[in-house]
């Protein structure tokens, strides 16, 4: 906005699609004083980059990848870096203190808790938060007994217990086919047996909730719900964790459910916790996955039809500015969103779903 100081944010994952509409989202709102540099390991996916500045990195796992960040941090005077992706958090939690910018994460040890699905359950669960009940595979050997303890259902949920996109996930009704897919997976991907859990299945509705916080006060929150996968027909699992049609919603349930997971998980909660959900047989909203430190990929995109633009508040909460929230659930009904491949995401309210189509008499 005109008069204000200039902004100066470095963005993790530049030229993806969910890091594109987050920037976005930041310019819709604040263009005149912000200033986005954007990093990626692939040149490629760079070059689609809309940021004012781009800068191709080595992988977080690179020995120079923390010296290159903090390069560029110098170079640029960069005021906030913003990871987009799970990996570009936890880099970042490992880099606090060697990089001369400023970060709004949860602790690295929130962090670490939330990325293993199998721990965040456990505790969750512990807290009496809704969560799914699962077991470990420690072996190949033990899948049977995981059935039993989960009572031989017709359905089971396999996934390995770290991870984004649903990777290695899918629906099993037995033990053997539980037993094959994680061979398959131990023996043609590397992952071992005790990189899986097994789960109950839950067959409801799905759910997501995007919230920001500071100091263990929720400062806002808003929720969504999928109703299609990206390419989920053709995947084992037949779901995504990319919404190809997703709407916003009132839940004030689920929000309720959010709120005291994520204080379960850190009482003294700062930054992002993008939570997933899924309702079981009862209805009862589900927590399957938190992403602590970064936004959804995608839900960026409702930024315009809420009260608030969630990334503005981010950048203005983590620079150390007011701005005068506190515990706002920002619900708002009707709005969907459609992805596809090669096309910009589209958002749109229920009222407009028919507007300039025709339907064929039958």
């Amino acid at each position: 906005m005109a008069g204000e100081m200039e902004r100066r944010l470095l963005v993790s994952g530049a030229g993806s699609g969910g890091t594109n509409n987050l920037i976005g989202s930041l310019r819709e709102r604040d263009s005149a004083s912000l200033f986005i540099v954007g990093y990626h390991t692939d040149r490629f996916i760079l070059m689609k980059s809309p940021a004012d500045r781009n800068y191709v990195v080595p992988p977080t796992t690179h020995p120079s990848f923390a010296d290159t960040l903090r390069r560029i941090v110098e170079k640029e005077r960069i005021d906030l870096i913003i990871p987009t992706q799970d990996v570009d958090v936890l880099a970042l939690a490992h880099c606090e203190g060697a990089i001369a910018a400023r970060v709004f994460l949860p602790s690295r040890g929130t962090i670490e808790r939330c990325q293993d699905k199998y721990e965040l359950t456990t505790l969750l669960r512990a807290r009496k938060i809704p969560a799914p009940e699962t077991y470990p595979v420690k072996s190949l050997d033990e899948i049977d007994a995981a059935f039993g303890r989960l009572g031989s259902p017709a359905r089971v949920w396999c996934r390995i217990r770290v991870g984004s996109g649903s990777r290695g996930a899918i629906p099993v009704g037995s033990a053997e086919q539980a037993r094959s897919w994680i061979t398959y997976w131990q023996q043609m991907r590397g992952v071992p047996a005790s990189s899986f859990t097994l789960s109950e299945y839950l067959p409801g509705r799905d759910f997501l909730c995007q919230s920001i916080w500071k100091d263990g006060k929720l400062i806002l929150a808003r929720t969504f719900e999928r109703l299609s996968y990206f390419d989920g027909s053709n995947r084992a699992s037949g779901v995504s964790s990319f919404s190809a049609l997703a709407k916003t919603v009132d839940e004030p349930h689920v929000f309720e459910v959010c709120r005291q997971a994520v204080l379960a998980v850190d009482g003294s909660a700062s930054g992002l916790f993008s939570i997933d959900l899924k309702a079981n047989t009862d209805g009862v909203p589900c927590v399957t996955e938190i992403n602590a430190g970064r936004f959804f990929i995608g839900m960026t995109a409702f930024d315009h039809v809420g009260k608030h633009n969630m990334p503005h508040t981010y950048v203005k909460l983590a620079l150390g500015e007011a701005v005068g929230l506190r515990d706002e659930y920002d619900a708002v009904e009707d709005y969907y969103l459609v992805r596809d491949l090669d096309t910009l995401p589209g958002v749109f309210h229920a009222a407009e779903l028919f507007d300039g189509i025709r339907e064929v008499p039958t």
